[in-house]
């Protein structure tokens, strides 16, 4: 009878017990999973979709989306693969990674401004068309 009272008190502290993910894993894994959510925002945002509606077709809360995106590390995988299929359908962790999409590679070029005044003669020559 004491050992069955003492299991139980065991398995009741045990299943209270809440683990900060994010405190426990090393800091590279950390920098990982914010690099994972920065990667499935700039998509979402590159692909014109809003947070609201990505979280919709996900069937995730709109507070779990916004973990998502800021790299929380203590959502389920199975999260993560939900909201990349409702943001890109069959995009996959290994092409977001690469960051190839379409959408990626125009946002980036929009991104990207050079000033012509540092430029060298070459450069120069090679902008004009």
């Amino acid at each position: 009878m004491l050992v069955k009272s003492s299991i139980k008190a065991f398995v009741a502290d045990f299943t209270n017990m809440k683990v900060n993910q994010a405190a426990s894993l090393p800091s590279h894994l950390r920098g990982q999973s914010r690099q994972l959510g920065e990667l499935l925002s700039r998509l979402r945002v590159a692909r014109g979709v809003k947070q609201t509606e990505a979280a919709a077709r996900a069937g995730l809360s709109r507070n779990t989306v916004y973990r998502l995106e800021h790299g929380d590390p203590g959502l389920a995988v199975g999260q993560i693969f939900r909201y990349l299929e409702a943001i890109a359908p069959g995009t996959t962790l290994e092409s977001l990674y690469e960051q190839k999409d379409p959408a990626l590679l125009a946002q980036a070029a929009r991104e990207r401004r050079t000033r012509v005044s540092g430029l060298s003669a070459a450069e120069l020559d090679e902008l004009n068309f």
